[in-house]
């Protein structure tokens, strides 16, 4: 007892070292270059304009169309992702470390050069796009093409996230599984998939969010029209030249946004490892 009581009256009496204050130093500096660009889109804007500017057209336009896209990315990226995943996580195959990387490139790939892409396959002078407009079909410049960048995007977040929460998952639970006569299909849905469901949902917030804040490849490929294809951040662009008001209102709510989005993925990343060691 006496012991741990002349160690914690060590280390209350302990000076800080030299480092430790350079480090809390460097640490006040980054929260303040992140924080006060923050907190100032809050302190200029007054909650009257803010509330008047969540009524303005290109707000309610620009939301209503950002949510609609980015939750049908979302469903999209479940869809289409998990199965890949999935077999990316348990299966090897010829030339998958080629494949892992041309999935993970969006990434890394500035957007702008992303939306240059979709434009070049899917345009109407495009790869694919020039037999699709002989079809009629347009695909460049519509709400559809809004869908298709945030997907491109977006896709990887869900994707690594996916594919690590399946790795995870130990397979002796789906070799029993199967040895008590589960399908490959039923132990997909009953066992795999709650076991890793943690992950697999803030693998979906964090494609989401992507999605909702995509810019470049989304004004590349699909325009800046109200209403059709501006989402947030192009709005927020446009009105910053004519309403600065309204710029901040869009600004203020992604904050908001990425802000829950964050918590949520840290709270769900927790609670997996709590599952992983129960």
């Amino acid at each position: 007892m006496r012991t741990t009581g002349n160690a914690v009256t060590k280390k209350l009496t302990e000076r800080p070292s030299s480092a430790s204050v350079v480090v809390f130093v460097l640490t006040a500096l980054v929260l303040l270059f992140i924080g006060l660009p923050v907190a100032s889109l809050f302190l200029k804007i007054s909650p009257d304009s803010f509330f008047r500017e969540l009524q303005s057209s290109v707000v309610v336009d620009a939301l209503k169309l950002s949510l609609i896209t980015s939750t049908a990315s979302a469903l999209l990226i479940v869809a289409i992702c998990t199965p890949v995943a999935y077999v990316n996580a348990r299966y090897d195959y010829p030339g998958k470390e080629f494949v892992d990387t041309v999935l993970d490139l969006p990434v890394v790939l500035p957007p702008a050069v992303a939306g240059i892409a979709l434009l070049m396959a899917f345009g109407r002078v495009g790869v694919v796009g020039q037999y699709l407009n002989m079809a009629g079909i347009t695909v460049g410049f519509t709400t559809g093409a809004v869908v298709m960048a945030q997907l491109f995007v977006a896709s990887p977040f869900y994707m690594r996230q996916a594919k690590s929460s399946f790795e995870d998952v130990d397979l002796s639970y789906e070799n029993a599984a199967r040895t008590l006569g589960a399908s490959r299909t039923a132990t997909f849905f009953y066992i795999t998939v709650p076991i890793a469901l943690n992950g697999l949902i803030s693998g979906v917030i964090t494609a989401w969010a992507r999605a909702l804040g995509e810019f470049g490849a989304t004004i590349m490929f699909a325009g800046n029209f109200q209403g059709r294809t501006q989402t947030m951040p192009l709005a927020i662009f446009t009105t910053m030249q004519s309403d600065l008001d309204a710029s901040i209102a869009l600004s203020i709510i992604l904050v908001i946004v990425s802000f829950v989005v964050i918590i949520s993925v840290k709270i769900l990343t927790r609670r997996a490892a709590v599952d992983a060691k129960g």
